[in-house]
């Protein structure tokens, strides 16, 4: 077993840091659109970031969680597949077939549970330092604003951390996680599902395993549903990660969802769903595949030896 969880723990890991390089970007872009002010369409808030901040501008906030998605991954991944591998044990004989739609939903469920315990945090920084050049309302860039002010708040992750925990203490570092479970219970039983599911369709022979191709178009397809729906959720969870830590403007999950309906109407919760979507096709493609691929290449290592 201990071998096993090593395997999956660099597994994770390579698929994780992958899934991140690749959607990042987005991710930036994302956040901006969802809690930042002035920016926008997709396609504004892409040129303004380039333009303000250069390619730099999109990676910002990227090391915490390219640090961390080792044991986030490793985490969620194992959650999963124990959880659904136990229930599937332990479930009555007449309905032992695989995959089984309760066996998949359970574990999803669990493992949406746990992912906030380990992603809240690494989230609640990145939101953080993507959001340093976000301008206050009714504030525009021009040559005579300087940006050094609003980027001078963290001067990086650790320090962020810090400013976190001195004003808030460890609970601050939750700021949001209430948001985040109601996005990522429903959120990754509609991602490892459908990508469960379109795998088996996609593999003609069910008793062997899927090409990568199959992996890499069901893993797509699952990131693009299941990021496409958290959307709403998602806007919450960021606007409440991204409120100024010494004045903070929502109290709650309830009063974000109020305070955002009330000045921006229902469409607020839909913003950034077309990022969303686009950006969870390749960063889950390649999270699935890169996971599946170093599985695979561990334990023909393993078998050589």
């Amino acid at each position: 077993m201990g071998r096993v969880q090593i395997d999956d723990f660099v597994a994770g890991y390579l698929g994780g840091a992958a899934s991140v390089i690749v959607g990042h970007p987005l991710d930036t872009v994302k956040a901006r659109l969802q809690a930042g002010q002035g920016y926008g369409n997709t396609f504004k808030c892409i040129l303004r970031v380039y333009r303000n901040e250069n390619v730099a501008g999109f990676f910002k906030g990227m090391s915490f969680p390219l640090a961390s998605i080792a044991i986030y991954n490793s985490v969620v991944f194992g959650v999963f597949s124990n959880a659904q591998r136990f229930i599937s044990q332990h479930r009555p004989t007449d309905r032992k077939r695989s995959p089984d739609i309760i066996d998949l939903t359970i574990a999803s469920m669990l493992a949406g549970l746990v992912s906030v315990g380990i992603g809240g945090p690494v989230d609640l920084v990145k939101i953080k330092l993507q959001m340093q050049t976000s301008l206050p309302v009714g504030l525009s860039l021009n040559r005579k604003t300087s940006l050094l002010y609003y980027q001078a708040t963290y001067r990086g992750p650790i320090h962020c951390v810090y400013c976190i925990l001195k004003k808030d203490g460890f609970t601050g570092m939750y700021r949001g996680a209430g948001a985040m479970i109601l996005r990522d219970v429903p959120g990754y039983c509609v991602y490892f599902i459908p990508y469960t599911y379109i795998c088996e369709w996609l593999t003609l022979d069910h008793h062997s395993t899927p090409s990568a191709f199959s992996v890499w178009l069901a893993g797509g397809i699952a990131g693009a549903i299941s990021w496409g729906t958290a959307t709403p959720m998602d806007v919450v969870k960021t606007r409440l990660q991204a409120d100024n830590l010494y004045k903070q403007k929502y109290k709650g999950v309830k009063d974000c969802i109020s305070q955002s309906y009330q000045n921006e109407g229902l469409q607020v919760f839909f913003r950034g769903i077309t990022v969303n979507a686009v950006r969870g096709f390749p960063m889950s493609a390649v999270m699935f595949l890169t996971y599946e691929l170093s599985l695979k290449a561990l334990k023909t290592r393993k078998e050589s030896d």
